[in-house]
């Protein structure tokens, strides 16, 4: 089944002087660990807003394990879970509270929801420090709260867009020791980084955007092996996207 597909997306942000989106073609399988790679501006975010219901396109469809995202019921929209480049928590609740309160919006209550908030939290390795403020955290603490914030209702489309930004090097590897336990476990991601080596390492698939549409898209090895001169993914990305700086 295709977990996510969309057809000639397009978004114009008012007033803007180009588009976000020209025409954006995707389609990812069910159970695809999928790399949506771009330079700023290229219309990542922008995108993963729309997938995410959050946006609506200028034009064009989004379809969501085969139901159109706009039609979608609860049902369908309950399947998709969001971890935005941004820290989405309450920063003078606890991590427990954050997760209490989202839980409760997904309509978990209960024991259910006291286990996913002690799946969730074993998860990011956040147990312990649970009952802490999030505004205390460190900045790693505080991307594993975001990640365990984006699992709690048990998505099984999961949109990551930079999860790993600016953490040390010990809860980025934690992060990524947690999104390949999740891939094994069936879960669809789509993942959006500027850590190229990490989209080498874990995807089975990137496109790679520019200007709002697809520029190439395949595994990371096929694509290497097809651009001459190119030993790893980087210097797929630079060839395709060019070395001019993207402030």
């Amino acid at each position: 089944m295709i977990a996510l597909r969309s057809h000639e997306l397009r978004k114009t942000y008012p007033g803007a002087s180009q588009p976000a989106l020209t025409g954006l073609d995707l389609a990812v399988e069910e159970g695809e660990f999928f790399g949506l790679l771009g330079p700023n501006g290229a219309g990542k975010t922008t995108a993963i807003s729309i997938f995410t219901g959050l946006r609506t396109p200028t034009s064009g469809s989004v379809s969501v394990f085969d139901r159109d995202l706009r039609a979608a019921g609860g049902e369908v929209r309950r399947r998709i879970g969001l971890v935005p480049q941004d820290i989405a928590l309450y920063p003078t609740l606890s991590v427990r509270q954050n997760l209490e309160y989202f839980g409760r919006l997904y309509g978990l209550a209960g024991g259910e929801l006291k286990r996913r908030i002690g799946e969730c939290l074993d998860r990011v390795a956040l147990s312990e420090t649970a009952d802490r403020p999030v505004e205390t955290l460190s900045g790693g603490m505080k991307r594993r709260a975001n990640l365990a914030a984006g699992l709690i209702h048990g998505p099984t489309l999961l949109f990551l867009d930079e999860p790993t930004v600016g953490v040390d090097a010990q809860s980025r590897a934690a992060i990524l020791t947690t999104l390949q336990s999740l891939s094994q476990a069936g879960v669809t991601m789509i993942y959006t980084t500027h850590y190229l080596e990490e989209a080498e390492r874990l995807c089975g698939r990137v496109a790679i955007i520019d200007g709002g549409r697809v520029l190439s898209e395949g595994a990371p090895v096929a694509l290497i092996q097809q651009t001459p001169g190119c030993s790893n993914l980087e210097g797929v990305f630079l060839h395709l996207t060019g070395r001019e700086l993207r402030d």
